[in-house]
């Protein structure tokens, strides 16, 4: 298995363009991660929901409150 430090040498000895490749290719996973992130985000809101457990304010304090319990 290779190291974290192992990846970051074998890119170093990548020409410009297929660095450029790995670059995109990172950020379309990146991208991929969060929208996972938010959709499974998304779930839980929904269950919570449907368990009467999620609650909005459009109150400051209120929602200083709820983000701290």
């Amino acid at each position: 298995m290779m190291t974290f430090s192992d990846v970051v040498e074998s890119i170093k000895s990548l020409s410009a363009d297929e660095k450029q490749e790995i670059q995109l290719l990172l950020n379309q996973y990146l991208r991929e991660e969060r929208r996972d992130r938010i959709f499974e985000t998304f779930k839980s809101a929904q269950v919570e929901q449907g368990k009467g457990e999620l609650r909005f304010s459009s109150k400051m304090a209120e929602l200083n409150r709820l983000i701290n319990e």
